[in-house]
């Protein structure tokens, strides 16, 4: 009985651990969000270009 309140009590201790959001979860995000903003600029630049020339093709 003793063995199975000590399992419980880790466990609960663990998930209530990767509940909680720590520094190296948000850096993650925001390293997320540099990339995808990084993203977002380099697909706008190459809308301006292509509308700039013209370009038939709509891909970027």
């Amino acid at each position: 009985m003793k063995l199975q309140s000590i399992a419980v009590v880790l466990f609960s201790t663990l998930m209530l651990a990767a509940c909680n959001e720590g520094p190296a979860e948000r850096m993650g995000e925001n390293i997320d969000d540099a990339v995808n903003d990084a993203g977002n600029a380099i697909e706008d630049a190459c809308e301006d270009v292509r509308e700039a020339v013209n370009a038939e093709d709509s891909d970027c």
